[in-house]
C-alpha cells in the first residue's frame, strides 16, 4: 500500500457515495484541489465513474451495511450447507439463493428510486448478479463490502473473478464503506431456509430401496436406464448454466466498456472543441502576421 493509499481511500469513499451524475465533476474538482500533491491528484483523477449497476450496489452497501453483512453471512452458510448434498437438494438450495438475491435486488432498486434513479431490468440483472457473486465468492464479497465498485460482478462460485478490476483502487479490497443515512427501507430478515422434509424423504427412499431389492432384473435394467438419463440431463443442465453465466459475465463487461467509452468520447469531444478553438486562433494570428509582413515588404 502506498503512502497516499489511506487518503486516496478516504477521498474515494466520499466520491463513490455521491449521486452518479455528480461523480465526474466532483472528482475533477478534487483533483485540482490536490494539485500541490501531484501523485495524489493524478490518482484521484484516474478514479473511474461507477456504472449504474455498481452505483446501485454501492448505495445499498452504504445505506444497509448490516443487511449486506447478513447477505454475505448467508453466502457462507449456503456454501457450507451444499457440501454432501445430492442433485435435488442442490437445486432447492439454488432456488433459495435466487429468491434471496431477487428480494435484496428489489430493495436496492427501491433505494435507487428514492434517489431519483430508475433501474432498468438490464441494470437490475447486473445488480442481482453482483449480489449473487458476493454470496458465492468471498473475494467478490470483499469488493462489494468496500462500496467502491466501478463495475458489476459475476461469478459461478467456481471460476476466478478479477475483482481488483471492478473496484476503484486495489486497496479497496478489505476496505469497508462508510454508512450513509437515507429513508427507511424496511429490510426483511434474511436466513437460510432449511428443507425440513429432506431427512424424512431420504428415510422413505431408503425404505423403498430396501423393499425394491426383490424386484426382477427387468425392473433393475429400467431403473439403470432412467438413472443414466437423469445423470446425462443433469450434466447438460450444469454445462448450459455455466455457459449462461459466462455469457452474462461477458455482457456485463461489454456494457461496462460501453459506458466507459461513452465517458471517454465525451471528454475527447470537449478536447477536440478546445483544439479547434486554439487552431482558429493560431490561424488568425498567422494571417495577421502575414499581412503585417507584406506591408513592410
Amino acid at each position: 500500500m502506498s503512502d497516499d493509499a489511506p487518503e486516496l481511500l478516504a477521498i474515494a469513499d466520499e466520491l463513490y457515495a455521491l449521486p452518479q451524475e455528480e461523480f465526474t465533476p466532483s472528482r475533477d474538482a478534487k483533483a485540482k484541489e490536490l494539485k500541490a500533491d501531484k501523485a495524489l491528484s493524478t490518482a484521484v483523477k484516474k478514479l473511474k465513474r461507477p456504472s449504474v449497476a455498481a452505483w446501485v450496489v454501492n448505495l445499498f452497501v452504504r445505506r444497509e451495511p448490516d443487511q449486506v453483512e447478513q447477505v454475505i453471512a448467508v453466502g457462507v452458510a449456503l456454501r457450507e450447507a451444499q457440501e454432501g448434498m445430492d442433485a435435488a437438494e442442490l437445486r432447492a438450495l439454488t432456488k433459495q439463493r435466487r429468491q434471496l438475491t431477487s428480494a435484496v435486488t428489489q430493495q436496492a432498486r427501491g433505494l435507487a428510486k428514492d434517489e431519483g434513479v430508475k433501474v432498468t431490468p438490464a441494470v437490475a440483472d447486473q445488480v442481482e448478479a453482483t449480489l449473487t457473486a458476493a454470496l458465492l465468492d468471498p473475494e467478490c464479497a470483499r469488493a462489494v463490502r468496500s462500496g467502491l465498485l466501478t463495475a458489476a460482478l459475476s461469478s459461478t462460485g467456481l471460476d476466478s473473478v478479477d475483482v481488483a478490476a471492478a473496484v476503484a483502487v486495489p486497496e479497496a479490497l478489505g476496505f469497508a464503506a462508510s454508512p450513509t443515512t437515507g429513508g427507511p427501507s424496511g429490510p426483511p430478515e434474511l436466513h437460510v431456509v432449511p428443507d425440513d422434509g429432506t431427512e424424512r424423504k431420504r428415510e422413505e427412499a431408503e425404505t423403498a430401496l430396501a423393499a425394491a431389492q426383490g424386484t426382477v432384473g427387468e425392473a433393475e435394467a429400467t431403473l439403470a436406464e432412467a438413472t443414466k438419463a437423469v445423470e446425462d440431463l443433469q450434466a447438460r443442465s450444469l454445462q448450459l448454466q455455466s455457459e449462461i453465466d459466462e455469457l452474462r459475465r461477458r455482457l456485463t463487461e461489454l456494457e461496462s466498456s460501453a459506458e466507459e467509452t461513452d465517458e471517454e468520447l465525451e471528454e475527447a469531444e470537449e478536447s477536440q472543441g478546445e483544439a479547434r478553438s486554439a487552431h482558429a486562433a493560431a490561424l488568425k494570428t498567422r494571417d495577421a502576421a502575414q499581412k503585417a509582413a507584406e506591408k513592410l515588404g
